[in-house]
């Protein structure tokens, strides 16, 4: 897997100051996509171990209140195998943390409910290493600034602990 960017300071891209990783690759490739170059699968730089031990030293700090994954697609099935040992040392070597993921999949779509080529032998597990997934397609049509962390209408901010536990689709809330 490559990376398109780090940024150590993120307020934008989920609750608090965080730590946000863009991956590269992406088959979405919607209309107004803010980081159009990211859906090269080539894009940026290899995801090595070197890059984890940094974003893990990025996520340190007290004031800093997790790890936001983006893209591209962090929900490519490439990406998820990449991604879960990653996330697995962010459990363990940053608990409390909390880690939210932006994908254009949907939860129907990453649970199997809707057919998707997401779905992988990974997914389920990287599913349940994450406290909020934002889902859908950036839909430019339903772009509305207005929204919390997120760029369209029609995606979701979805508390993954609370949907897993329960069975039923629950929003996040603040």
């Amino acid at each position: 897997m490559n990376y398109g960017n780090i940024k150590p300071r993120d307020i934008a891209d989920g609750i608090g100051v965080r730590v946000t990783l863009f991956v590269s690759g992406c088959t979405h490739h919607c209309k107004g996509c803010f980081q159009p170059e990211t859906w090269a699968f080539d894009y940026g730089e290899p995801f090595t171990r070197e890059v984890e031990d940094q974003l893990l030293e990025l996520l340190s700090p007290a004031f800093i209140d997790g790890l936001t994954l983006l893209g591209g697609e962090p929900m490519e099935p490439d990406n998820q195998r990449a991604l879960l040992p990653f996330l697995h040392r962010v459990r363990q070597e940053q608990p409390g943390k909390t880690i939210w993921c932006y994908s254009g999949f949907t939860w129907e779509q990453l649970t199997g409910n809707q057919p998707s080529h997401c779905r992988c032998e990974v997914t389920d597990e990287l599913l349940s290493l994450l406290d909020v997934l934002v889902d859908g397609e950036f839909v430019e049509a339903q772009k509305d600034i207005t929204l919390l962390f997120r760029g369209s209408r029609n995606q979701r901010l979805i508390d993954v602990p609370k949907t897993r536990k329960s069975g039923n689709m629950t929003l996040w809330s603040n």
